[in-house]
């Protein structure tokens, strides 16, 4: 029986979608993208790594983290990418630990771990199936310009930043095709979570 999905897929893919469609079927969902701005909140440990690393010009007046300030910094230099992850990834996977041992020892129904780099981190060990949400590479660019106000260049160095969606597909259990309709999208898991229940 499945307890614990974990859900990915390319920035801009329309997994925050597929989580809510499936919140709506009854899973509980942990998203990592809240947990990587919770373990980044003013005076926290990686909060204060982060600002030694990058300066106080990455923050805002209250002293937060100005995300896309940051992003067009580590984006454009993939060492300081890589600076950036070293310093985070490790209090986002120890979150992430901790809440799915809470789900596992609590025994209560399927629990999705959404995680954008799911694949990339090496974390497909703590789920029973991975899911891929996949969309055509043409309508990702145009969702992720129109969503975060970027140009092309600037949308192109983040989809360049992860693992390609064909390495992805390669370690999928199930795939979820988002390039059409949400009720398209929809009526996808409605079959899948069914399907779910009817594993011996």
């Amino acid at each position: 029986m499945v307890s614990v999905i974990g859900l990915t897929g390319g920035i801009a893919s329309g997994k925050s979608a597929v989580s809510a469609m499936l919140k709506e079927l009854g899973a509980k969902v942990i998203s990592a993208d809240l947990i990587s701005r919770q373990v980044v909140e003013p005076g926290l440990p990686a909060w204060r790594q982060i600002v030694d690393e990058f300066q106080e010009s990455i923050l805002n007046k209250d002293g937060t983290i100005n995300r896309k300030k940051l992003g067009e910094i580590v984006f454009s230099d993939p060492a300081k990418l890589d600076r950036l992850n070293k310093i985070t990834h490790p209090y986002i996977i120890a979150e992430i630990e901790k809440l799915l041992a809470e789900h596992r020892a609590s025994g209560e129904g399927v629990l999705v771990l959404e995680a954008p780099l799911l694949l990339e981190l090496g974390l497909e060990h703590m789920v029973d199936e991975v899911w891929v949400v996949a969309v055509e590479p043409e309508l990702q660019l145009q969702r992720l310009m129109d969503r975060d106000k970027l140009s092309v260049r600037e949308a192109k160095l983040r989809i360049e930043a992860q693992m390609p969606l064909e390495e992805k597909l390669k370690k999928a259990d199930r795939v979820i095709d988002n390039s059409g309709t949400l009720q398209e999208t929809k009526d996808q898991l409605e079959k899948i979570w069914s399907s779910l229940w009817n594993q011996p």
